[in-house]
């Protein structure tokens, strides 16, 4: 797996990392069971400060996605699926809410919001 850090998005890093372990999880990319990187060697490999890459383990551990096994190293921690899809489509829930908020002020409808939603997948 490959992570990618852009420094011109206006996310932190932490997330950056975060977010692509977390898409991989729930992916399949990672199985349960999945060693990651040592948090050293992906701040090393990253050019980034173990601090931060620490940062994003921590929150995937707490966030369910990983486990760490003290000496041994950090591993993709089983899921129920079913549980993980739940998560993920609440958080889209929280997102298309978040678009409602903004397009009422414009006026925007549900045609406009369809339309722009199709280019995007387009």
């Amino acid at each position: 797996m490959d992570i990618i850090i852009s420094n011109a998005s206006g996310r932190p890093i932490y997330e950056q990392i975060y977010a692509q372990i977390k898409n991989a999880v729930v992916s399949g990319e990672l199985s349960a069971g999945d060693a990651l990187p040592s948090i050293r060697a992906l701040a090393k490999d990253l050019r980034i400060s173990v601090i931060t890459t620490k940062r994003a383990y921590d929150e995937l551990e707490r966030d369910g996605y990983i486990n760490t096994v003290a000496g041994k190293g950090c591993y993709v921690a089983p899921k129920d699926l079913s549980l993980v899809r739940e998560s993920q489509l609440v958080e889209i829930e929280q997102c298309m809410r978040r678009i409602l908020e903004l397009a009422g002020p414009l006026g925007l409808g549900r045609a406009e919001l369809a339309e722009m939603f199709e280019n995007l997948c387009s």
